[in-house]
């Protein structure tokens, strides 16, 4: 399987294990010039911004530790372009979701609020 699929897979598995734990799906693979979100979800009146990073293994580290300092900075200025777009005025988060997958299924699912604030 190639790592684009298993991304794609893993976001999929994001979006059940959301939807399953209350939160509504607003948008899916948000981009601009500068960067994306992989998910926009709404848990009651907090406007989530989610990345996902889905691994095979976790040999050099955790998935959540590829969520570096640039990328959050790249997340943040991408959600703020949202926001603006789309005139919300409510409270937001950064979370992180950590997907194993072997290659033919998925292994483990960690969801990370508040994973990171803004700087």
């Amino acid at each position: 399987m190639r790592a684009i699929d298993i991304g794609k897979r893993g976001e999929q598995a994001v979006c059940r294990y959301l939807k399953k734990n209350g939160y509504k799906i607003i948008e899916k693979n948000y981009r601009k010039k500068y960067g994306e979100i992989d998910i926009v979800a709404k848990e009651n009146d907090v406007l989530c911004f989610v990345e996902v990073k889905t691994r095979k293994h976790t040999d050099f580290g955790l998935p959540c530790e590829y969520v570096t300092k640039s990328k959050q900075q790249k997340i943040v200025r991408t959600a703020y372009t949202y926001i603006q777009e789309k005139q919300y005025d409510c409270a937001i988060r950064f979370d992180v979701a950590e997907v194993l997958h072997d290659g033919q299924k998925i292994q483990a699912l960690r969801y990370l609020p508040h994973a990171f604030t803004i700087s």
